[in-house]
């Protein structure tokens, strides 16, 4: 096994998830529970794909492109679309109060078939031959890696030679945890979590707080999928090619106890979990289709001995799932 192809690999596959889990990890510590994180990453890389297109075709000749505007427009477009996406989910179960798990649900279809509508859409106005869109003008500026990676040997190949959005995933996960566990900021959010009635008597809003945790947290997520289409695969686009990233992301959740510096790490063994079988020689199609179902079996794992363990900051917010109705408080 080609060790240091198969680490870098790891961190490559285990961003999206890390993205996602963040933003889930932080709309969990609201209340909230989104099961929508699938289709918000697909909305995503849709939204930053349709920024994409519509710059590269202004060009009269893609080799004027500014890097900035590049990665600016795509960035902007994911951040609104999964934004948006947010908004309507919190719509629904902070204000509406509907049923978090079915509306989560619902989501996710939604945001898949939003996806691939726009995909479809743009694949047929390129006449492409495949059922694919290459994006690899503004592909390339978001796949540029530090300029002292290939002097660093294999520390520079591990770690260094990956595009800005894998180190902003790190950074992000790095301010969740401080904001989380050292802010006045976090500790409102977790209060809301935890007994909401308590945390509206003590004067915090919750309604506000659950639409904030919700919509930022979606907008972190929907860079995940951002990453997935400029990064991994290098600006194509195809429809139905996030496989179930967005799951194994909300299964990092769990796995990192809900705790965004876990995640960091929990991130990259999830990416190595997922790949591993392509390491290991002479393996037919049906071990490798169990050897991919590792990172699940390994969160199951984790989840029995957190709920044996019964350790309060182990545990998921107390109100996960459960909407405030501040009549009956």
């Amino acid at each position: 096994m080609n060790l240091i192809a198969f680490f870098q690999r790891a961190i490559v596959i285990g961003i999206p998830l890390l993205y996602g889990s963040t933003g889930e990890i932080l709309t969990e510590k609201s209340g909230n529970l989104n099961l929508g994180i699938p289709g918000i990453m697909y909305v995503g890389g849709i939204s930053g794909v349709i920024g994409a297109f519509l710059y590269e075709n202004s060009l009269t000749d893609k080799g004027d492109a500014n890097a900035f505007l590049a990665v600016i427009i795509p960035l902007l477009c994911s951040l609104l679309g999964s934004l948006l996406v947010g908004l309507i989910y919190s719509f629904l179960t902070v204000t509406l109060r509907a049923n978090q798990n079915v509306t989560g649900l619902t989501i996710t279809t939604f945001g898949i078939g939003f996806g691939n509508f726009f995909g479809g859409s743009l694949i047929k106005l390129t006449d492409s031959d495949v059922p694919s869109i290459a994006l690899t003008t503004t592909s390339g500026f978001y796949t540029k890696s530090l300029p002292i990676a290939d002097k660093l040997g294999w520390f520079g190949d591990i770690f260094l030679s990956h595009g800005f959005l894998a180190y902003l995933a790190i950074v992000i996960a790095i301010v969740m945890a401080v904001f989380l566990n050292k802010t006045r900021g976090g500790l409102h959010l977790r209060a809301v979590g935890e007994n909401p009635a308590t945390a509206d008597a003590a004067g915090i809003n919750v309604n506000r707080s659950k639409y904030l945790a919700t919509c930022i947290g979606s907008m972190i997520a929907g860079l995940g999928g951002l990453y997935y289409v400029m990064d991994y695969a290098n600006g194509v686009w195809s429809n139905d090619a996030f496989g179930d990233r967005g799951w194994l992301a909300i299964a990092l959740v769990i796995f990192a106890i809900w705790k965004p510096g876990i995640g960091i790490f929990g991130s990259i063994i999830f990416g190595g979990l997922y790949i591993v079988y392509n390491y290991i020689p002479g393996l037919d199609m049906r071990t490798q289709e169990l050897i991919k179902m590792l990172p699940y079996v390994v969160t199951i794992i984790v989840l029995i001995i957190v709920s044996a363990r019964k350790k309060r900051e182990n545990q998921p917010p107390a109100s996960l799932g459960l909407s405030y109705f501040r009549e009956e408080r």
